[in-house]
């Protein structure tokens, strides 16, 4: 695991993996390759999309249970509808402690239904909060999410965010681009898809405060060329203790609330 503990810092990898329903560019379907994929990675929090549980039809694989199994990562999942595979959407793997987490619906219709998971992960004895999400394919759409996911992150200056996923967007100028740059600063611009020759930044990290976020890159491997159409999109944030302390802090006491208003 990567968080290693200096006195005053800890070093987290997150990622965010669009892993296509695990078919290939060769067009197979194969878990084990987005396992290997993972297992590159190294990430100890990772946001997928496209990914099926409760399996279906020809190839009746539990995708969240077999990726979690052989990940050993505490699995959030944000199923968003029953497509002919089964039960289909996002799940945010973890190897950190999960402590809460919430659902965030952006579900425009007539579109696919869509969500964001919103989720606070221990660190260390802090809390930091990782939202991740994938939106939807049609620019009208996508700005109704986005103005749904701003509303619901309210910022809390003493606790790290970070938010990730597949946000869809193709022209850096977007609206839904500046929006959630207006909200969280400058996301990673780092080309992910098509995987064999990754042109666009379709998968997106923002971290805030922005500084937290030491690197970006797109985790490049032959397993990665071929597993998915996307590449995942791999960060390294650094959490500072003494955020850390007011984060568990803070958590502490907006539980008590919750305990009270209870």
């Amino acid at each position: 695991m990567h968080h290693h503990i200096s006195t005053s810092r800890a070093r987290l990898v997150i990622a965010s993996y669009n892993i296509h329903g695990c078919i290939g560019t060769d067009k197979r379907h194969d878990t084990t390759r987005i396992a290997k994929v993972m297992r590159e990675i190294d990430a100890d929090v990772l946001g997928l999309q496209e990914l099926h549980a409760h399996g279906v039809g020809p190839d009746p694989t539990d995708e969240v249970k077999f990726l979690a199994a052989v990940s050993g990562f505490e699995v959030v999942t944000g199923t968003t509808f029953a497509g002919p595979r089964g039960a289909y959407g996002i799940a945010l793997f973890s190897r950190l402690p999960v402590l809460a987490f919430r659902r965030i619906d952006l579900h425009v219709p007539p579109r696919e239904p869509r969500c964001a998971l919103d989720v606070d992960i221990a660190v260390d004895g802090s809390v930091i909060r990782v939202i991740t999400t994938h939106l939807g394919l049609a620019p009208w759409e996508r700005r109704i999410q986005v103005q749904r996911l701003t509303e619901s992150i309210v910022r809390d200056p003493s606790r790290l965010t970070v938010v990730l996923g597949d946000i869809n967007e193709w022209f850096s100028l977007a609206r839904t681009l500046r929006q959630l740059g207006e909200h969280f600063g400058r996301s990673s611009t780092v080309g992910t898809w098509p995987s064999r020759r990754p042109l666009f930044a379709l998968d997106r990290i923002w971290v805030h405060p922005p500084g937290a976020l030491a690197s970006v890159r797109a985790h490049v491997s032959a397993t990665a060329s071929r597993a998915s159409d996307h590449l995942p999109l791999v960060g390294m944030i650094e959490v500072a203790r003494s955020e850390a302390n007011n984060g568990a802090r803070g958590h502490q006491k907006a539980c008590e609330q919750a305990d009270e208003a209870r």
